[in-house]
């Protein structure tokens, strides 16, 4: 059977509880409100008139209570009561007068009922007590119109019109609701998702960087004849990328924990608890200096000093990043390659030389070459599936097409590799 579902109160559990708490009272009042006037009745016409008020107190009853309660749920109960609906509309035989009197409570807690069922149930029995709801509600009028005597149908179909039209408005918002919790669901798992992408990327920029740095440390410090001072020098290099593997750690959990007012961006440790800073193209040359100097692989960084201050600074993070993911590609799948080269270059839009001052730079070039190797690794990279975890090369492009760039890579000739991004300036 189906189970009732719902959007999630802003408070989980306090509305929830405190709702139900006074549903149940409600409830009961309401009940003993429509069973009192069974006394009133003709003692001849008592037995019809408590028939008529105990289902009209059983379907105002259902209406308000909350469900599910213990293995029944809403679905179940409305199913229930309006099958007993349309039961007594067939049996019932007593005065008609007597009917017209209750019917109004169990008209009106019906469509209620209906309407519930709209907006919260959920499952492949939703759709039929949907529609048993309608029926009852569109045939309660008949019970007392087709005993009047001289009964018309046009008098019936009247009744049944009236009937429809109040409950097509509470479903039709009850239905528009339901469609709009559906639409928050979904923008909820979106930003869940983009979170959860976000701080994949961030671990793989900047502590998948470091760690494959103190790697390779590793490696080399295992190598026979090392000075003292080279051992020492070895030491403090694995040190600083620890800490720098750290910070970028704090940083993260930093930007998780307080909403991030910069708009985003690559981050990594500023120094103080939570805060976060945005890396850009004027931190280039450490970047290059640091890969440099703890690898096999020496760096070279040439960079047109005009380029720096041309773009946001959520597009400059991302093209520190392709620096970023493609050095870090180097050391992985290249490690017989002897130089890295990277290239920040501006691509004037017409109208001469923008380093001279004479063009409008219409994009800013940044790329990343090697020398050696760059082999199966690299394109077994450029291989993968686009939804297979969000970072890396394919990460990268999603990020540069945000911001209407672009990404390449592929070999160079006779040997290497190469990785290039290309940014509009806007």
């Amino acid at each position: 059977m189906p189970v009732e579902s719902g959007p999630v109160p802003s408070t989980p559990g306090a509305s929830s509880a405190v709702g139900a708490r006074l549903r149940r009272p409600v409830g009961a009042v309401a009940a003993c409100a429509v069973l009192l006037p069974v006394v009133l009745a003709h003692p001849g016409q008592r037995a019809a008139a408590l028939l008529l008020a105990s289902l009209a107190a059983v379907v105002v009853l259902t209406a308000v209570l909350p469900w599910p309660w213990r293995r029944v749920t809403l679905a179940g109960a409305a199913g229930g009561v309006a099958a007993l609906s349309l039961l007594l509309d067939l049996a019932y035989s007593g005065p008609y007068r007597l009917s017209a009197f209750w019917l109004p409570f169990e008209w009106t807690a019906l469509v209620v009922l209906a309407g519930r069922v709209a907006r919260r149930s959920r499952g492949r029995w939703a759709g039929a007590v949907g529609t048993l709801a309608v029926a009852a509600v569109a045939a309660v009028p008949l019970r007392w119109t087709l005993r009047t005597p001289g009964a018309a149908w046009a008098g019936s179909l009247a009744a049944v019109l009236l009937s429809l039209l109040p409950l097509t408005v509470v479903v039709g918002v009850c239905l528009y609701l339901r469609v709009l919790d559906a639409r928050r669901e979904r923008a909820v798992s979106r930003a869940r998702r983009e979170q959860r992408l976000e701080v994949a990327r961030g671990l793989h920029d900047f502590v998948a960087h470091e760690i494959t740095g103190i790697v390779l440390e590793a490696q080399a410090g295992q190598l026979p004849g090392q000075t003292p001072e080279e051992t020492a020098a070895l030491l403090r290099r694995l040190e600083e990328a620890g800490l720098r593997a750290l910070d970028s750690m704090d940083a993260m959990v930093g930007a998780l924990r307080e909403p991030r007012e910069d708009g985003g961006g690559v981050h990594a440790g500023a120094g103080t608890p939570g805060a976060t800073r945005v890396y850009g193209l004027a931190d280039l040359p450490e970047l290059v200096e640091r890969f440099g100097t703890t690898g096999p692989t020496r760096a070279r960084l040439e960079a047109a000093p005009e380029a720096v201050g041309l773009l946001s600074g959520e597009a400059e993070a991302t093209a520190y990043a392709a620096v970023l993911e493609a050095l870090t590609n180097v050391r992985r799948h290249a490690p017989g390659a002897g130089e890295a080269v990277v290239r920040v270059e501006v691509r004037p839009g017409g109208g001469g030389d923008p380093g001279a001052g004479g063009g409008v730079v219409a994009a800013v070039v940044v790329s990343v070459s090697d020398d050696g190797g760059g082999g199966s690794g690299v394109r077994g990279l450029l291989r993968r599936r686009p939804g297979s975890g969000g970072t890396g090369l394919v990460g990268l492009a999603e990020r540069l097409a945000a911001h209407g760039g672009t990404l390449e890579a592929g070999p160079l000739r006779p040997a290497g590799w190469r990785t290039g991004c290309e940014l509009p300036v806007r």
